[in-house]
């Protein structure tokens, strides 16, 4: 695609350089995550500095190594660079050798001298640069839009000549913080929501409810990809897949059919609680966005939510819908999402479910039925399955 051929990329740190004493943790975990993206190029090596890092490509393609670190939360930017020592002379070499490597017409140049003992100062470097490329290139200034914008980082070490800045996603790096298990169906929300739990630092495990026969296999397999997806951004991601179908059957029995879908939902928490004690899980995490649906008003979560211990996150819970689709379609999960692929809260709506569901009238309705044994034969039949990024599965039948 371009004709410069960087030997570096630069990264900066952004949010981790404002931590006080934890600050050192924070880095080496980032440190290791982009290490474990990284490790299909083996050549590469890095360097440490203050507020970033330096990765010497040593021959490997910039471009792709660039597609894996977007998937790395932590950082503010990176960008692909040319090392050259710090010397005027150099300096204007890489920057006519980037100026030349694209059809800019174009630029302006952004100067920073880390370095104090360097001769000239930053300014300086600004106007001698621009003098050599207006002099030996057809481009032309502009300070506010510029084609090329060439930032110029003039270190003890060496000089550093960019150009475009790759913005990263931002947050914290993947296992800063606790485990978090994430219920997931298969829809648009749920997907999303484990992203965002991932960009603050949490490291996910997950839960799925299958009602199979009711269910088919290829809800099961959408959800495997959908965590595929996402596995890109921390690894490889546990799934635990509880048999619901009894439970499920047994609520319809025994309930009002504008209830069902809150007994159902009292239920997965429930289970989901159990789960995240026994797996060390400090907080649950789903994609219910307030007043989306009958079991997000605020009278359900709250009904809903009481069943259970364990602290529950909602991270999406102020977006709209097409807010959530679009960062859907961002990382890459809405596709697979919208297969037509029902989940057992799907597949069995009510036409008229409750609102403003007491909790009274839950604790009636369970109480005709031994849940908590149900509850016990779905835990002892969790079908735990690990799911990686690099998995071969072919899915193509599902699209």
């Amino acid at each position: 695609m371009d004709n410069v051929i960087y030997d570096y990329i630069v990264i900066r740190y952004g949010e981790l350089s404002t931590k006080g004493r934890n600050r050192k943790d924070f880095i080496n975990c980032l440190h290791a995550n982009i290490r474990r993206v990284l490790k299909p190029f083996p050549a590469l090596t890095y360097e440490k500095f203050y507020d970033g890092m330096y990765i010497h490509l040593n021959g490997e393609e910039y471009q792709a190594v660039a597609e894996k670190l977007k998937k790395v939360f932590g950082y503010a930017y990176f960008a692909g660079a040319i090392r050259v020592p710090s010397d005027l002379d150099a300096i204007k070499e890489a920057a006519y050798k980037i100026a030349l490597s694209r059809p800019y017409k174009t630029f302006k140049v952004n100067a920073h001298r880390n370095d104090k003992s360097f001769p000239m100062t930053s300014d300086t470097i600004n106007r001698s640069v621009a003098g050599h490329l207006l002099a030996n290139t057809e481009l032309k200034v502009n300070v506010h839009e510029p084609d090329l914008m060439l930032y110029i980082f003039v270190k003890k070490d060496a000089t550093y000549v960019m150009d475009e800045k790759v913005q990263g996603p931002k947050g914290y790096p993947v296992g800063i913080n606790h485990k978090a298990l994430l219920m997931i169906s298969g829809g648009i929300d749920s997907p999303v929501a484990g992203y965002v739990t991932m960009k603050r630092g949490m490291r996910l495990e997950c839960v799925h409810f299958a009602s199979q026969p009711y269910t088919s296999e290829q809800a099961l397999d959408k959800v495997k990809e959908l965590l595929r997806i996402l596995s890109e951004y921390q690894g490889e991601i546990i799934l635990h897949v509880i048999p619901f179908t009894e439970l499920q059957m047994q609520i319809y029995r025994h309930a009002d059919e504008s209830y069902a879908i809150t007994l159902l939902r009292r239920m997965m928490y429930r289970i989901a609680d159990r789960i995240a004690k026994k797996r060390n899980i400090l907080t649950i995490v789903n994609g219910e966005s307030v007043g989306q649906v009958a079991s997000q008003t605020l009278e359900s979560m709250s009904v809903i939510g009481s069943v259970c211990d364990t602290m529950i996150l909602r991270p999406l819970c102020m977006a709209d819908k097409l807010e959530i689709i679009d960062q859907a379609v961002k990382i890459g999960t809405y596709e697979t999402s919208i297969l037509p692929y029902e989940d057992c809260c799907t597949i069995f709506a009510p036409k008229n479910p409750v609102t403003k569901p007491k909790a009274e009238k839950c604790e009636r309705y369970e109480a005709r039925f031994d849940y908590e044994k149900l509850i016990e034969e779905c835990l002892a039949n969790d079908e735990i399955v690990h799911i990686s990024f690099d998995d071969k599965k072919d899915t193509e039948e599902l699209f």
